[in-house]
């Protein structure tokens, strides 16, 4: 019994070290849909613990990125003249190269994303 308790939280440590040592920087290719319309912009990250920096680039134009990364959680925004308030994405990560999430356009509207890591 002692045993099974030790093991289990062994692989429970080990996992939780393997979500905390995620990095997703580099490039990512996103698929955007709303009620509107659908789009695929693209990121370039720069993750520093949980500080996540970069650029969007996409149909809004380009534009600096803010946010953090706390365990398999993602959120960041950007501001763009095109949307009244900040873009802002709030997702969960699928490993360290997938994501998926929910997007708002300030007060235009909402969606739903999916991420890939180049």
């Amino acid at each position: 019994m002692l045993r099974r308790t030790v093991y289990a939280a062994v692989v429970a440590a080990t996992l939780l070290c393997a979500a905390l040592a995620t990095d997703i920087s580099g490039a990512w290719e996103f698929t955007v849909e709303t009620a509107q319309s659908s789009g695929s912009p693209s990121f370039e990250f720069k993750q520093d613990g949980e500080k996540l920096t970069g650029t969007y680039s996409g149909m809004f134009g380009k534009a600096p990125i803010s946010g953090t990364v706390k365990g398999d959680q993602v959120e960041f925004t950007f501001e763009v003249s095109n949307v009244d308030g900040k873009v802002r994405y709030k997702g969960t990560l699928d490993g360290a190269t997938r994501m998926k999430g929910e997007v708002e356009y300030g007060d235009v509207g909402k969606g739903t994303f999916t991420g890939k890591k180049k």
